[in-house]
Protein backbone atom coordinates (compact mmCIF):
# COMPACT_ATOMS: atom_id res chain seq x y z
CA UNK A 1 0.00 0.00 0.00
CA UNK A 2 1.16 3.69 -0.86
CA UNK A 3 2.23 5.88 2.22
CA UNK A 4 2.07 9.57 1.64
CA UNK A 5 2.67 9.63 -2.12
CA UNK A 6 6.10 11.09 -2.56
CA UNK A 7 6.97 12.00 1.21
CA UNK A 8 10.91 11.25 0.85
CA UNK A 9 10.63 12.86 -3.20
CA UNK A 10 10.88 16.88 -2.31
CA UNK A 11 12.96 18.32 -4.96
CA UNK A 12 14.95 21.72 -3.87
CA UNK A 13 12.09 23.50 -2.09
CA UNK A 14 12.21 26.49 -4.43
CA UNK A 15 8.83 28.06 -6.30
CA UNK A 16 8.22 29.95 -9.11
CA UNK A 17 6.01 33.14 -8.91
CA UNK A 18 4.72 31.35 -5.96
CA UNK A 19 4.06 28.03 -7.43
CA UNK A 20 5.24 24.89 -5.57
CA UNK A 21 8.89 23.76 -7.41
CA UNK A 22 7.38 20.21 -8.70
CA UNK A 23 4.85 22.64 -10.90
CA UNK A 24 7.14 24.98 -12.13
CA UNK A 25 10.08 22.41 -13.10
CA UNK A 26 7.35 20.64 -15.09
CA UNK A 27 7.13 23.72 -17.13
CA UNK A 28 10.77 24.41 -17.07
CA UNK A 29 11.48 20.88 -18.03
CA UNK A 30 13.62 20.25 -15.12
CA UNK A 31 14.80 16.72 -14.92
CA UNK A 32 12.61 14.59 -12.76
CA UNK A 33 13.90 11.22 -10.85
CA UNK A 34 13.12 7.78 -11.76
CA UNK A 35 10.42 7.15 -9.74
CA UNK A 36 11.40 4.28 -6.82
CA UNK A 37 7.65 3.56 -5.42
CA UNK A 38 6.59 0.23 -6.22
CA UNK A 39 3.17 -0.37 -7.75
CA UNK A 40 0.91 -2.51 -5.25
CA UNK A 41 0.15 -5.55 -6.65
CA UNK A 42 1.16 -5.29 -10.03
CA UNK A 43 2.71 -8.39 -10.38
CA UNK A 44 2.29 -11.72 -8.50
CA UNK A 45 1.96 -15.27 -7.22
CA UNK A 46 -0.68 -17.44 -6.89
CA UNK A 47 1.10 -19.04 -3.40
CA UNK A 48 0.11 -17.33 0.08
CA UNK A 49 2.32 -14.09 0.03
CA UNK A 50 3.26 -14.84 -3.41
CA UNK A 51 6.57 -12.71 -4.66
CA UNK A 52 6.13 -9.61 -6.54
CA UNK A 53 9.00 -9.96 -7.71
CA UNK A 54 7.29 -12.32 -10.59
CA UNK A 55 6.88 -11.16 -14.58
CA UNK A 56 4.36 -8.64 -15.24
CA UNK A 57 2.09 -10.43 -17.87
CA UNK A 58 -0.85 -8.50 -17.22
CA UNK A 59 -2.45 -6.53 -19.95
CA UNK A 60 -2.01 -2.80 -20.84
CA UNK A 61 -3.86 -0.67 -18.75
CA UNK A 62 -6.77 0.89 -19.93
CA UNK A 63 -6.42 5.13 -20.78
CA UNK A 64 -8.11 6.45 -17.13
CA UNK A 65 -9.92 9.43 -17.99
CA UNK A 66 -9.01 12.05 -15.57
CA UNK A 67 -10.59 15.86 -14.75
CA UNK A 68 -8.18 18.28 -13.25
CA UNK A 69 -9.30 21.09 -10.69
CA UNK A 70 -7.04 23.51 -9.77
CA UNK A 71 -7.40 27.61 -9.69
CA UNK A 72 -3.77 28.13 -11.05
CA UNK A 73 -2.98 27.85 -14.75
CA UNK A 74 0.03 26.54 -14.07
CA UNK A 75 -0.41 23.62 -11.66
CA UNK A 76 -3.17 22.60 -13.79
CA UNK A 77 -1.01 22.85 -17.09
CA UNK A 78 1.85 20.82 -15.26
CA UNK A 79 -0.61 17.84 -14.07
CA UNK A 80 -1.73 17.80 -17.55
CA UNK A 81 1.72 17.33 -18.98
CA UNK A 82 2.41 14.70 -16.22
CA UNK A 83 -0.26 12.64 -16.94
CA UNK A 84 -0.45 12.75 -20.80
CA UNK A 85 2.74 11.83 -20.99
CA UNK A 86 2.17 9.10 -18.72
CA UNK A 87 -0.74 7.63 -21.28
CA UNK A 88 -3.59 8.89 -18.88
CA UNK A 89 -6.85 10.99 -20.71
CA UNK A 90 -7.05 14.12 -19.01
CA UNK A 91 -11.07 15.16 -20.22
CA UNK A 92 -10.82 18.44 -18.70
CA UNK A 93 -9.74 21.30 -16.10
CA UNK A 94 -12.03 23.24 -13.94
CA UNK A 95 -11.02 26.48 -12.49
CA UNK A 96 -13.19 26.92 -9.60
CA UNK A 97 -14.64 23.85 -7.18
CA UNK A 98 -18.32 24.63 -8.57
CA UNK A 99 -17.12 24.55 -11.75
CA UNK A 100 -15.25 21.07 -10.85
CA UNK A 101 -18.68 19.40 -10.34
CA UNK A 102 -20.55 20.93 -13.07
CA UNK A 103 -17.87 19.27 -15.13
CA UNK A 104 -17.64 15.92 -13.42
CA UNK A 105 -21.58 15.41 -13.66
CA UNK A 106 -21.04 15.96 -17.22
CA UNK A 107 -17.75 14.19 -18.41
CA UNK A 108 -17.93 11.49 -15.59
CA UNK A 109 -14.34 10.52 -15.46
CA UNK A 110 -12.41 7.70 -13.47
CA UNK A 111 -10.30 9.75 -11.14
CA UNK A 112 -10.72 13.76 -10.27
CA UNK A 113 -7.50 15.59 -9.24
CA UNK A 114 -8.71 18.39 -7.06
CA UNK A 115 -7.10 21.21 -4.67
CA UNK A 116 -8.27 22.14 -1.19
CA UNK A 117 -8.23 25.20 -1.75
CA UNK A 118 -10.84 26.42 -4.49
CA UNK A 119 -12.62 29.66 -5.10
CA UNK A 120 -16.37 29.76 -5.45
CA UNK A 121 -17.03 26.43 -3.80
CA UNK A 122 -13.93 24.65 -1.32
CA UNK A 123 -12.25 21.57 -2.64
CA UNK A 124 -13.93 19.64 0.30
CA UNK A 125 -17.20 20.97 -0.85
CA UNK A 126 -16.26 19.90 -3.83
CA UNK A 127 -15.33 16.98 -3.28
CA UNK A 128 -18.81 15.57 -0.99
CA UNK A 129 -20.60 16.93 -4.13
CA UNK A 130 -18.50 14.64 -6.46
CA UNK A 131 -18.90 12.07 -4.62
CA UNK A 132 -22.59 11.97 -4.83
CA UNK A 133 -22.67 12.42 -8.06
CA UNK A 134 -20.54 9.82 -8.99
CA UNK A 135 -19.75 7.36 -6.13
CA UNK A 136 -18.05 4.85 -8.28
CA UNK A 137 -15.34 7.72 -9.22
CA UNK A 138 -12.14 7.98 -7.37
CA UNK A 139 -11.38 11.54 -5.97
CA UNK A 140 -7.66 12.65 -5.18
CA UNK A 141 -7.00 15.53 -3.24
CA UNK A 142 -4.11 17.67 -3.79
CA UNK A 143 -3.08 20.45 -1.14
CA UNK A 144 0.58 22.84 -0.64
CA UNK A 145 0.46 21.25 3.07
CA UNK A 146 -0.06 18.16 5.33
CA UNK A 147 -2.53 19.15 8.11
CA UNK A 148 -3.13 15.36 9.51
CA UNK A 149 -6.78 16.65 11.16
CA UNK A 150 -7.37 18.78 7.39
CA UNK A 151 -6.63 15.33 5.38
CA UNK A 152 -8.42 13.19 7.67
CA UNK A 153 -11.40 15.34 6.83
CA UNK A 154 -11.06 14.88 3.18
CA UNK A 155 -10.73 10.89 3.65
CA UNK A 156 -14.16 10.91 5.78
CA UNK A 157 -15.73 12.84 3.12
CA UNK A 158 -14.68 10.09 0.77
CA UNK A 159 -11.51 11.16 -0.62
CA UNK A 160 -9.51 7.99 -1.76
CA UNK A 161 -6.07 9.70 -1.04
CA UNK A 162 -3.98 13.06 -1.25
CA UNK A 163 -0.74 14.05 -2.97
CA UNK A 164 1.08 17.38 -1.99
CA UNK A 165 2.05 19.72 -4.35
CA UNK A 166 6.10 18.99 -3.16
CA UNK A 167 6.16 15.12 -4.08
CA UNK A 168 7.82 13.89 -7.33
CA UNK A 169 6.01 14.46 -10.77
CA UNK A 170 6.53 10.57 -12.13
CA UNK A 171 4.64 9.79 -8.61
CA UNK A 172 1.43 11.49 -9.51
CA UNK A 173 0.29 9.13 -12.88
CA UNK A 174 1.17 5.77 -9.98
CA UNK A 175 -0.91 7.88 -7.08
CA UNK A 176 -3.77 7.96 -9.70
CA UNK A 177 -3.38 4.39 -10.88
CA UNK A 178 -3.38 3.41 -7.82
CA UNK A 179 -6.73 4.98 -6.33
CA UNK A 180 -8.34 3.74 -9.49
CA UNK A 181 -7.59 0.30 -9.14
CA UNK A 182 -9.16 0.41 -5.20
CA UNK A 183 -5.68 1.06 -3.64
CA UNK A 184 -5.06 3.63 -0.91
CA UNK A 185 -2.52 6.04 -1.26
CA UNK A 186 -2.91 7.86 2.38
CA UNK A 187 -0.92 6.66 5.21
CA UNK A 188 -1.84 4.47 8.06
CA UNK A 189 -2.23 6.91 10.77
CA UNK A 190 -4.42 9.63 8.53
CA UNK A 191 -6.48 6.61 7.84
CA UNK A 192 -7.06 5.52 11.39
CA UNK A 193 -7.54 9.31 12.33
CA UNK A 194 -10.21 9.70 9.67
CA UNK A 195 -11.52 6.49 11.35
CA UNK A 196 -12.01 8.42 14.71
CA UNK A 197 -13.43 10.46 13.61
CA UNK A 198 -16.48 9.21 11.70
CA UNK A 199 -16.62 6.73 14.80
CA UNK A 200 -17.02 9.72 17.46
CA UNK A 201 -19.41 11.72 15.03
CA UNK A 202 -21.18 8.21 15.13
CA UNK A 203 -21.70 7.66 18.75
CA UNK A 204 -24.08 10.85 19.08
CA UNK A 205 -26.18 9.09 16.63
CA UNK A 206 -28.43 6.28 16.72
CA UNK A 207 -27.51 3.18 15.27
CA UNK A 208 -27.92 3.03 11.51
CA UNK A 209 -28.45 1.26 8.69
CA UNK A 210 -28.62 -2.29 10.61
CA UNK A 211 -30.97 -3.59 7.89
CA UNK A 212 -29.47 -1.90 5.24
CA UNK A 213 -25.67 -3.73 5.92
CA UNK A 214 -24.66 -5.63 3.05
CA UNK A 215 -24.10 -9.34 3.33
CA UNK A 216 -20.79 -10.39 3.62
CA UNK A 217 -19.10 -13.89 4.15
CA UNK A 218 -16.88 -14.52 7.30
CA UNK A 219 -13.70 -13.94 5.34
CA UNK A 220 -14.91 -11.09 3.48
CA UNK A 221 -15.71 -9.32 7.27
CA UNK A 222 -11.99 -10.73 8.16
CA UNK A 223 -10.54 -8.80 4.95
CA UNK A 224 -12.49 -5.85 5.76
CA UNK A 225 -11.25 -5.32 9.46
CA UNK A 226 -7.23 -5.64 8.32
CA UNK A 227 -8.42 -3.04 5.55
CA UNK A 228 -9.70 -1.03 8.44
CA UNK A 229 -6.64 -1.09 9.67
CA UNK A 230 -4.93 0.08 7.16
CA UNK A 231 -2.77 -3.38 5.51
CA UNK A 232 -2.38 -3.81 1.86
CA UNK A 233 -3.35 -7.17 -0.19
CA UNK A 234 0.29 -8.00 0.69
CA UNK A 235 0.03 -8.07 4.10
CA UNK A 236 -4.05 -9.90 4.35
CA UNK A 237 -2.44 -12.24 2.74
CA UNK A 238 0.32 -13.26 4.81
CA UNK A 239 -2.08 -12.53 8.10
CA UNK A 240 -5.03 -14.89 6.53
CA UNK A 241 -2.51 -17.30 4.53
CA UNK A 242 -4.05 -17.09 1.07
CA UNK A 243 -2.90 -15.65 -1.83
CA UNK A 244 -3.00 -12.33 -2.97
CA UNK A 245 -4.94 -12.72 -5.86
CA UNK A 246 -7.63 -14.57 -3.23
CA UNK A 247 -7.40 -11.31 -1.72
CA UNK A 248 -8.17 -9.24 -4.74
CA UNK A 249 -11.42 -10.90 -4.95
CA UNK A 250 -12.69 -10.56 -1.63
CA UNK A 251 -11.80 -7.16 -1.85
CA UNK A 252 -13.27 -6.21 -4.91
CA UNK A 253 -16.50 -7.89 -3.74
CA UNK A 254 -16.42 -6.12 -0.50
CA UNK A 255 -16.28 -2.48 -3.20
CA UNK A 256 -19.69 -4.05 -5.06
CA UNK A 257 -21.47 -5.23 -1.72
CA UNK A 258 -20.43 -1.49 0.08
CA UNK A 259 -20.90 0.36 -2.96
CA UNK A 260 -17.58 2.05 -3.06
CA UNK A 261 -14.83 2.78 -5.02
CA UNK A 262 -11.36 1.91 -3.10
CA UNK A 263 -10.41 0.53 0.00
CA UNK A 264 -10.19 3.91 2.01
CA UNK A 265 -13.74 4.11 1.87
CA UNK A 266 -14.78 0.73 2.42
CA UNK A 267 -13.05 1.40 5.74
CA UNK A 268 -15.28 3.82 6.80
CA UNK A 269 -18.47 3.20 4.89
CA UNK A 270 -17.98 -0.23 6.81
CA UNK A 271 -17.48 1.69 10.67
CA UNK A 272 -20.82 3.91 9.51
CA UNK A 273 -22.50 0.45 9.03
CA UNK A 274 -21.11 -0.81 11.95
CA UNK A 275 -19.66 -3.49 10.32
CA UNK A 276 -16.09 -2.72 11.62
CA UNK A 277 -14.50 -0.75 14.14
Amino acid sequence: MFQQVGEDYDLDGRSLGGYPAVYSGLILSLPMKANPMPLPDTAESDAPGGSSLAPDTTPARRSLRVLIADDHKLVRLGLRMVLERDGLDVVGEAATGRQAVDMAKKLSPDVVVIDIVMPDMDGLQALAAIRTLLPTASVIMTTAYTRPDFMARAIALGAGGYITKDDEPSSIPRAIRAVAEGEAIVNREILQMALREIADSARSRPKADVLDRPSLTPQQLKVLSLIAQGMDNATIASALSVSRNTVKTHVREIFLKLGVSDRTQAAIRALRLGIAG
